[in-house]
């Protein structure tokens, strides 16, 4: 026999039924049964989010919000884990090895290796001095080099007015060099030393007959007036032959020393205009050729001449002559 249906069995037509009381029959047989065949109807689903997608919704529209989750929040995730990774004393130690070790391989390359000096622009003396100072041991690597601290070293020099470093092709070290050209002697506390046209220290001098070619300036605080001495030399060209050298007085005046110790005594105010004078004065009545001990141009609207011993003895003998006085 056929086992009985119950969804057939509530559709079956009943005795002054109606078909609202059949349909609520056959729900009750199905529950009563465990029936879970597809004539069941489904629960609609809610079209609503949940409250938790929501609120995350409501945030994503927010921008500030967007570029932290896009930009922000992967970097320091990143960074979390490399401090994680570096928080371990091994792992730091193992990296640092590493890097070091890839440094090293890199510096030591050939096209890094420096293998020779070349200067340029200084004497042979000098050279001695700069390769002294920097006492470097070819071959090393480029990245070894101290190029500022080698650039201060050189420029210490006296002799080096300026200086240039670099590297060129072929692992030279090249150095370019302009060195200060001494244009007078000076007598100072230390001895005899060289100096520049800005009074700047060029060398030692051991001897004057060394450098004979450069005029001797002497005395205190000569050395801060360079220009000026070789403008007064430069004036004094046509006795340039006789001259001996230009002494500093008081740190405010010169004193033009000639042959047959002759002394020129210039002002301290307009010194160029007193020579030019004294040259003016011994090109028209041979002032520098008689015996004249000292010509004092402090006072140039007033010039004193010094006579020498002889001159005197000489002059006082024809006055006693004119006088009909006799000296003894």
């Amino acid at each position: 026999m056929r086992p009985i249906d119950p969804v057939e069995f509530a559709k079956a037509p009943t005795m002054g039924g109606s078909a609202r009381v059949s349909e609520a029959v056959a729900r009750a047989l199905r529950a009563r049964l465990g029936d879970t065949s597809s004539h069941a109807p489904a629960r609609p689903r809610d079209p609503a989010p949940s409250r938790a997608a929501y609120r995350f919704n409501r945030l994503w529209l927010t921008p500030s919000f967007r570029f932290f989750m896009r930009r922000i929040a992967p970097v320091l995730a990143i960074a979390g884990c490399v401090g994680m990774w570096f928080a371990d004393a091994d792992n730091r130690m193992a990296f640092n090895d590493t890097v070091a070790e890839v440094k090293r391989d890199i510096q030591n390359r050939p096209e890094f290796m420096v293998k020779l000096m070349a200067i340029d622009g200084a004497s042979g003396e000098l050279s001695e001095d700069i390769r002294e100072i920097t006492s470097l041991d070819f071959p090393l690597s480029s990245f070894d080099l101290d190029l500022p601290g080698m650039l201060e070293q050189i420029e210490s020099l006296d002799a080096v007015a300026e200086a240039g470093l670099r590297v060129r092709a072929g692992g030279i070290l090249q150095i370019d060099i302009t060195e200060r050209t001494p244009a007078v002697v000076w007598r100072g506390p230390h001895g005899l030393e060289m100096l520049d046209v800005d009074g700047h220290r060029v060398a030692a001098l051991e001897h004057r007959v060394d450098r004979p070619d450069l005029p001797l300036i002497a005395g205190v605080g000569a050395e801060r007036d360079v220009a000026e001495a070789l403008a007064i030399l430069n004036a004094a060209k046509p006795i340039m032959p006789r001259l001996r050298g230009l002494v500093r007085v008081g740190e405010r005046r010169w004193n033009v020393v000639l042959d047959r110790d002759q002394v020129i005594m210039l002002p301290e105010k307009n010194p160029l205009g007193a020579m030019a004078q004294v040259m003016a004065l011994d090109q028209a009545k041979d002032l520098l050729g008689r015996d004249v001990k000292a010509v004092d141009m402090r006072r140039p609207n007033r010039p004193t001449l010094q006579l020498t011993e002889a001159a005197q003895d000489e002059m006082r003998r024809l006055q006693s002559v004119e006088l009909g006085v006799s000296f003894r």
